[in-house]
């Protein structure tokens, strides 16, 4: 059986740089505070100096040489779709089915718990993700299937054709960038930027209806690329917020941040991109904090949030 899956996921987009006895430091210290779910791609690791397309997969797994026993205590997640030379998107049958077989290798493992279209292909034959993933799931190589960085409209053409059921879309989402909460809260709030509808709005309700697990990558960054928010000048009063939410429950400020992705009743996981073992035990430390409305909220407004 399954193990039930963490609200707390550990991203190995950055393992690439890491030596083998630190990643065996930062898996153990994760499975010491509950995370038993691992996300990778195809593509991390693939700039490396002698790395390439699965070198992050392939480090895990040569780092942790997981028994088989080990291997069912916890859950593997990847993505494909994203191509490098030349750049581009392909989600056709034979590439899907040729990454997983490889991903599978590199991981050293037998089965993928999650297979995810890491982002959109606007050449998408649906017919031909749909007999990908059936073949994937009669074979046994994959168990579920899911999505990263797609819009509502995206996912059902998808689930118009597919008989495997998405069970995941992996969004961009933190305290500054959170458009996806905002732009429902500011609905018909002319001249607010939260009130603009992006991506066909409702990922996050759309989700909610379909029973579609959000995972939010990156929930510690600023928008556009601009590094972490914590103890940035750039939101003294996100930070004065984060301190003061942190000193009351005695946890670190990303403690705090993450607490408020896992609040919303969306049942919303995080996908920590830490390699630090103590940065990822502190911010796990926010899985289970039950933040009040006004908490919540007093962080939406801090980030920079309108409420009507």
């Amino acid at each position: 059986m399954a193990p039930s899956a963490s609200n707390i996921i550990g991203g190995m987009m950055r393992i690439a740089e890491k030596t083998d006895a630190e990643i065996r430091a930062l898996y153990a210290a994760e499975r010491e505070v509950g995370i038993n779910f691992f996300d990778h791609a195809d593509i991390y690791g693939f700039n490396h100096p002698g790395g390439g397309l699965h070198y992050c997969e392939r480090h895990f797994a040569d780092a942790l040489r997981l028994t088989p026993s080990e291997r069912e205590q916890i859950i593997l997640q990847t993505k494909t779709g994203i191509i490098t030379d030349p750049p581009g998107y392909d989600h056709s049958y034979t590439h899907i089915i040729t990454s997983v077989d490889e991903s599978l290798r590199a991981l050293r493992t037998d089965y993928l718990d999650i297979l995810l279209l890491h982002r959109p292909d606007a050449l998408v034959e649906p017919e031909e993700v749909a007999r990908a993933f059936d073949d994937l799931h009669s074979s046994g190589k994959v168990r579920h299937f899911g999505v990263s960085n797609h819009t509502p409209r995206q996912i059902d053409l998808l689930r118009h054709t597919l008989a495997q059921p998405i069970v995941v879309n992996q969004v961009q989402l933190s305290l500054p960038h959170s458009s996806i909460i905002a732009q429902g809260l500011a609905s018909n709030m002319l001249g607010h930027d939260d009130a603009i509808t992006r991506d066909g709005g409702g990922v996050v309700d759309h989700a909610r209806l379909n029973g579609i697990r959000l995972q939010a990558w990156s929930p510690l960054q600023a928008p556009a690329h601009g590094g972490t928010f914590l103890g940035s000048p750039s939101y003294p009063e996100l930070n004065a917020e984060l301190a003061r939410l942190a000193d009351e429950y005695t946890v670190a400020p990303e403690a705090i941040a993450v607490a408020w992705i896992t609040r919303h009743p969306a049942g919303i996981q995080v996908v920590l991109g830490t390699t630090m073992p103590q940065h990822s035990a502190a911010a796990a430390a926010g899985s289970d904090i039950p933040l009040t409305r006004a908490e919540w909220y007093g962080l939406y407004r801090a980030a920079g949030h309108v409420l009507p």
